[in-house]
């Protein structure tokens, strides 16, 4: 560890597990997949849920959405004035469309939703954002609309710039309704005869488990739209390792993980209905960061925004992987603490000498 001008500068242990095929039309090869994480079972468990996953013949990835969001609140002096402006407003998305582009040669204005209590008036932004994650890219264009919307209609007026509608870094369900950062679903149909000789399981098993565990658990427990084992484990380490955000895991972890038996096989998908991540920007500067992302291919010459979906595919890849080898080693009593001990053990004694 060293310091330089009041910076802390530390190091978290990074390696490239797998590799898993995944089948996308921005991606279908196979690939290494990137985590940072002091929990070293992690790497274990991925390469062991990338390997069965490639030997299945790969996992197929599928991108829904991509959107970047930000909300602001105004207000007026009562529910009927920002119940005309709401509905007003909307007449005007060409014109706001046209000041989002012309503050950033990326951010595209794609929606607009409002919401109101009270006197006040909450306006929900959506925007493409190219390669980047885009929040300081959205706050702009947001900042600009804004402006636009004070002058247009005198009679509201300011009350912040982030209204928490967005919503940025907060579990919510909105969220997962409206879209915020790139969703993505990631599945793989794996024979019985891979499930029990490298997983230790079966389909049966494995079903019965995500029933009892992710979602019936997840039940109880009051989460909100999210039903998985460990998203936040691989998603930050793939966070760290590429220079994203690591808060926007609060969100991004909020997933659906679904199985089913199909002829005796396992059908194992996670729906990541968040994932908010880019190849460009802040924390994209730093040496192995731009190592790590030119190994995945996220650096190439493509079309604005295919890089940072390239990413998300892969980043679903990586949560599949972890979430199947986990919940097979739980069918199986003592089976996760024994190697946990095994291999956290081991690492200790590793970095000792």
């Amino acid at each position: 560890m060293r310091w330089q001008k009041n910076e802390q500068y530390a190091t978290i242990p990074l390696r490239m597990v797998g590799p898993v095929e995944i089948i996308n039309p921005l991606v279908n090869e196979a690939v290494l997949l990137p985590l940072a994480t002091f929990e070293t079972p992690l790497w274990h468990a991925v390469h062991r849920g990338a390997r069965v996953a490639s030997k299945a013949g790969g996992i197929t990835a599928t991108l829904f959405d991509d959107r970047m969001t930000r909300s602001i609140v105004l207000q007026a002096d009562s529910a009927l004035t920002i119940h005309g402006v709401a509905q007003d407003l909307a007449q005007h998305e060409e014109r706001l469309a046209s000041l989002v582009a012309q503050s950033s040669r990326f951010a595209r204005l794609l929606s607009i939703h409002t919401e109101c209590v009270g006197n006040l008036l909450y306006v929900r932004f959506a925007f493409s954002t190219g390669d980047a994650a885009g929040h300081n890219m959205v706050t702009l264009a947001s900042d600009r609309l804004m402006s636009w919307i004070l002058t247009h209609y005198p009679v509201l007026s300011y009350v912040s710039l982030s209204a928490n509608y967005c919503v940025d870094k907060k579990v919510s369900a909105v969220n997962g309704i409206l879209g915020r950062g790139k969703k993505v679903i990631a599945e793989v149909l794996i024979p019985r005869a891979l499930c029990q000789s490298l997983l230790r399981s079966t389909p049966e098993k494995i079903v019965d488990l995500n029933i009892k565990k992710n979602l019936l658990g997840s039940i109880l427990a009051g989460s909100t739209r999210s039903a998985n084992a460990h998203i936040a484990n691989m998603l930050l380490g793939f966070y760290l390792a590429t220079g994203q955000d690591a808060a926007n895991i609060v969100e991004g972890s909020q997933g659906i993980v679904y199985a089913e038996c199909r002829d005796h096989d396992l059908y194992f998908s996670v729906t990541l209905p968040h994932l908010i991540m880019g190849t460009v920007g802040n924390g994209k500067e730093f040496a192995f960061v731009q190592e790590v992302l030119t190994a995945l291919g996220c650096t190439q010459e493509r079309t604005p925004a295919e890089n940072a979906k390239r990413l998300a595919v892969i980043a679903a890849a990586a949560v599949l992987c972890g979430e199947l080898s986990l919940l097979a080693a739980l069918t199986n009593p003592h089976e996760l603490m024994h190697s946990h001990l095994k291999l956290e053990r081991r690492s200790i004694k590793d970095n000792s000498t």
